[in-house]
């Protein structure tokens, strides 16, 4: 099947060209060149995915298929993905602009772990007999919510996509996906692969469009019956608005400003790495980010000097390039975010260590180095503001409780690290800092069966493990059966 083919819409495991006609660019922003053009769906291609999705579920191929037989498409599913890693792979490095052994052996190694975890949940999900007062027998079902909308970002397309299409599918429910309009292309190869291994039609349609039109669209729809959305927490709060007037069932998975804190009896060296990865890893373009990295004063000025020559160490350059650890930022608009910030922490008084240097790889593309600041106040822009990018601001801190205050002087609650040799340090602090997920000397660990998600302005809702998929993908019926009758 040609490249052209795969570039319009997925709906009813069929291409299709938007209504309108219109395309639009997808960049390369490690070359700044048009990879391909793409349907811009809008309002009218949504109605056409959301009365796909609807007719599958009243589809036998699909109302009426076993759990096992789910588990056993889903499983068939990771296989395709497994097989075409490299495609995949290639995709995602040229659509988003990350290094291509993070996309290869990070992010597309999970994409296939979490569709075999729900995989093994899909047949896994049952109710209840409740011993009620009376001569009735009480049980419940659980059954799919419906048409499932899911909106997914451009950092890590894939990924995303597959936290929730997984688990949606797994409990029975049809989808409408609608990929970020800057990466859209392997969400458009996942709707190819899900027809080729057997999914029905309609069961997972794929509607590349703008977030105004095409995704706002989705979010309104009376047809659609849930939402599950990663984005901005601006945009989060558009979608939780725009889904009151027809009382959707909302995820919302948002930004970040996640604290990565280092007590002076941590392993520093440890730490110096965690840290790095924390902020470097994907470009910094990442929800969970270690973009704050606290510091106890006594060791401070040691971790800056160690933490500034790591950051140098990360190489910038073609993201194919093996050697590569820092890509191109996603787009120009991006980058120039980016820089933005890095002028305001010079502007507030932050001291720039190394880094914030806009650069190019062969006189192209969207590149910045890694960049790290330190002596940096909480209220700067720089530790408030969700930059994306690699970007750290480095925060001296007292004592512990000066820590927690610190950590959690936000309005951000999606992630955090902490690194100590201390336990009961470790407990306290992870008990104390408000945030969906904290890890204790080591960072960005995830796996299909740890929940992810975020408290505060950083949304609610869980994406992976088996209670995202009940919570939020399933809904309970209760039955009330009279014995004496």
């Amino acid at each position: 099947m040609s490249q052209d083919i795969r570039n319009r819409l997925w709906i009813g495991n069929a291409w299709a060209d938007a209504a309108s006609g219109a395309t639009f660019e997808t960049i390369n922003p490690a070359t700044g060149e048009t990879i391909t053009t793409v349907a811009e769906g809008d309002a009218p291609d949504i109605d056409r995915a959301v009365d796909a999705a609807r007719a599958a579920l009243a589809n036998p191929d699909w109302k009426a298929i076993s759990p096992h037989k789910r588990a056993q498409l889903l499983w068939k599913l990771a296989d395709a993905i497994e097989a075409n890693v490299d495609e995949l792979a290639r995709l995602e490095t040229q659509d988003n602009g990350k290094p291509f052994f993070e996309s290869k052996y990070a992010d597309l190694g999970l994409v296939v772990e979490v569709y075999r975890y729900f995989a093994g949940l899909a047949d896994k999900v049952h109710g209840a007999t409740i011993p009620v007062k009376g001569a009735f027998l009480n049980y419940t079902l659980r059954e799919p919510v419906g048409v499932v909308g899911c909106i997914t970002p451009w950092n890590f397309p894939l990924s995303m996509a597959s936290w929730k299409v997984a688990p949606a599918l797994a409990m029975g429910n049809a989808v409408v996906l609608k990929p970020a309009e800057q990466t859209p292309l392997t969400a458009l190869r996942l709707g190819e692969l899900a027809a080729e291994v057997g999914f029905p039609e309609g069961v997972l349609n794929v509607v590349p469009g703008f977030g105004q039109t095409a995704g706002a669209a989705l979010v309104r729809h009376p047809g659609v019956d849930a939402i599950a959305f990663t984005g901005s927490t601006e945009v989060g709060k558009t979608v939780m608005r725009d889904a009151a007037e027809t009382l959707k069932k909302v995820s919302l998975e948002l930004g970040g400003k996640s604290p990565n804190v280092v007590f002076a009896d941590a392993d520093l060296k440890a730490a110096v790495k965690g840290a790095t990865g924390g902020i470097f890893y994907g470009k910094g373009e990442v929800c969970a980010a270690g973009s704050r990295v606290l510091v106890e004063r006594s060791i401070y000025d040691e971790f800056v000097d160690a933490f500034a020559r790591s950051a140098e160490r990360m190489v910038v350059g073609d993201p194919m390039d093996k050697g590569t650890r820092i890509g191109a930022i996603v787009s120009e608009k991006q980058l120039d975010r980016v820089m933005g910030y890095v002028e305001a922490g010079k502007a507030e008084g932050a001291r720039l260590v190394t880094g914030g240097e806009r650069t190019t790889v062969d006189g192209k593309g969207n590149f910045v180095t890694a960049t790290v600041f330190a002596d940096v106040d909480v209220d700067m822009k720089i530790a408030q503001e969700e930059i994306f990018g690699p970007v750290a601001a480095v925060i001296p801190f007292d004592d512990m409780d000066d820590a927690i205050k610190k950590a959690n002087q936000t309005i951000y609650g999606l992630a955090a690290g902490v690194w100590t040799r201390d336990i009961g340090k470790a407990h306290r602090m992870a008990a104390e800092i408000k945030a969906g997920t904290v890890w204790v000397n080591t960072y960005n660990q995830y796996d299909a069966a740890s929940p992810f998600g975020g408290f505060k302005q950083s949304g609610f809702g869980r994406d992976l493990g088996s209670e995202s998929a009940l919570e939020k993908y399933t809904q309970v019926k209760s039955v009330w059966v009279a014995l004496d009758r």
